[in-house]
């Protein structure tokens, strides 16, 4: 089964078995996750969720990303790397189950 879900408003294509990242949730890895908002299962599309449809996922860890390197060009000065400080959190999560 195929399905598309709506995550921190993101939407992700998902199967049985795919590994997303998604932004940021409250939870421990280990646990069970459940998504209510599906926007799409195989060919039915819903108006604008599917009702009585939900992907339950494990989390599997979580995490920062890298640091963000931005090249800003100045003309004739030679500092031009600037690295930013922004590390965007995420949530690794293994989809399990589609029920529909």
């Amino acid at each position: 089964m195929n399905a598309v879900i709506k995550v921190g408003g993101k939407q992700y294509h998902v199967t049985e078995g795919t590994e997303i990242y998604v932004e940021k949730i409250n939870c421990e890895a280990g646990d069970t996750v459940t998504f209510n908002q599906v926007l799409m299962l195989d060919s039915k599309v819903g108006n604008p969720y599917l009702t009585n449809v939900t992907v339950t996922g494990e989390v599997i860890k979580q995490g920062k990303s890298k640091k963000i390197r931005v090249f800003k060009y100045k003309s004739k000065d030679r500092s031009n790397r600037v690295t930013h400080g922004h590390r965007q959190p995420y949530t690794k999560v293994k989809i399990t189950k589609i029920n529909g």
